[in-house]
């Protein structure tokens, strides 16, 4: 796998769109920052409103343009939450391991995810701030059996040090991306119908109501 700058000229030949969800202030915002471009803000202000990044990344020979929505957690801004959700195949909801009430908020952020979105948006958990061991509230076992009970993915990072920062959103991507290819194969074999749009270098957008498989956990932590 491998990453481009956003000002590439090849016309990537997906466009997947990823949503980070979860409470205020659990490192959303850096966790973004640090995959797009390596940064960490340690005195950052809570998102105003919507922001997004995109990130290009190379899948078997394949160009996958990310684009990853990032959004405040404060009840205040829910009026965007429709539109903020509307298309997105993928999404990471974080929690700060070191506060246990983000961790309770994970069953809301999950209802409210397959409330505006389809069921099968391909999900992972992530225990954000791993660095912060010594004030843990959460322990890692329970992150794991929350993600395995939800069939989620799940991981814990740290925005700060960059642990499985990378890691997290690859293994979202990948995991659309081996959708899609199930689904490309599956129109090959069942309807005879020909994939060239989707293997010929045009962009091509998922709609999340398309997704039609569920979609399978899994577990790894720092």
């Amino acid at each position: 796998m491998a990453f481009h700058s956003e000002d590439d000229n090849k016309s990537e030949d997906y466009l997947f769109k990823i949503v980070l969800i979860g409470d205020s202030a659990v490192g959303k915002s850096n966790l973004l920052a640090r995959f797009a471009r390596d940064e960490f803000y340690p005195n950052s202000k809570s998102t105003i409103g919507v922001e997004f990044q995109t990130q290009k990344i190379d899948i078997n020979g394949k160009e996958i343009k990310a684009q990853i929505w990032d959004t405040a957690g404060q009840e205040r801004f829910r009026a965007v939450t429709s539109a903020y959700y509307r298309g997105a195949v993928g999404a990471l909801l974080v929690y700060d391991i070191s506060r246990q009430q983000t961790f309770q908020s994970i069953g809301r952020w999950l209802n409210e995810l397959h409330t505006h979105s389809d069921m099968n948006v391909v999900t992972i958990l992530v225990g954000n701030k791993s660095d912060l061991k010594d004030i843990r509230e959460v322990p890692t076992s329970e992150g794991k059996a929350l993600a395995e009970a939800q069939g989620l993915f799940f991981m814990e990072t740290s925005a700060l040090d960059s642990s499985n920062v990378a890691a997290a959103f690859e293994t979202v991507v990948k995991e659309i991306y081996n959708i899609l290819s199930r689904k490309v194969m599956s129109s090959q074999e069942l309807n005879k119908q020909d994939p060239a749009s989707l293997s010929n270098g045009k962009k091509v957008v998922i709609p999340s109501e398309a997704e039609g498989e569920t979609k399978k956990g899994g577990c790894c932590s720092t």
